[in-house]
């Protein structure tokens, strides 16, 4: 899975909980999915023809992730009371309280935006699709079998980061999520100046 939607769940997992992580991961996944029907029916190939689809889904997805890596940055969180994790509360309580569709459309736009997942998508699957079979068919089922390793890897990882998300529950203070949500600004803010100065294409 690339490395933006990796941090989008583990950021999630960690500071919010595994229900919303895995809100994020579904969306994630149905991005792939989305990203492998494009490619089947052919419109992926104007991504890698034209310089110009690949630079608009570049810039529009820069400034996505720059946005999203400055609400991190500048959010402000303040204590709140420990929870039971079945009710998958935030490790801490923020400003704005995000609904459930918010999580899902951050994971999905974080997907959908990355031009190198495109990429991906246009150059590495159909290299095995076999000779005599339904090209849309074959692309769909590479597509499925990628989106369910990554949503499967997410289950692991938001697995793995219950320990954290307990520890921090109990700690109660936004100093740590305040510098969890930092660190992870400054990884989304990274990515997307990275893509607004990539001039390969």
């Amino acid at each position: 899975m690339p490395v933006l939607d990796t941090a989008l769940v583990l950021q999630t997992a960690a500071m919010e909980g595994p229900r919303r992580a895995m809100l994020a991961a579904i969306a994630i996944w149905s991005g792939c999915l989305t990203w492998g029907l494009v490619v089947s029916i052919g419109v992926g190939t104007l991504l890698a023809a034209s310089q110009v689809a690949y630079r608009a889904l570049r810039i529009v997805g820069a400034c996505y992730l720059i946005f999203l890596g400055a609400k991190m940055l500048l959010r402000k969180h303040q204590s709140a009371s420990a929870m039971d994790d079945a009710s998958s509360p935030p490790v801490f309580a923020s400003g704005a309280s995000a609904s459930a569709p918010r999580w899902f459309v951050r994971g999905l736009l974080t997907n959908l935006l990355n031009p190198k997942v495109g990429v991906f998508y246009v150059t590495f699957p159909p290299q095995f699709i076999p000779a005599g079979v339904s090209v849309t068919l074959f692309s769909m089922l590479l597509a499925v079998i990628h989106a369910t390793d990554g949503i499967l890897w997410f289950r692991l990882l938001t697995l793995a980061t219950r320990p954290l998300s307990r520890r921090l529950r109990r700690l109660r203070r936004p100093p740590v999520a305040q510098t969890l949500d930092r660190a992870m600004g400054t990884v989304f803010v990274g990515f997307g100046l990275g893509l607004v100065f990539d001039n390969r294409r």
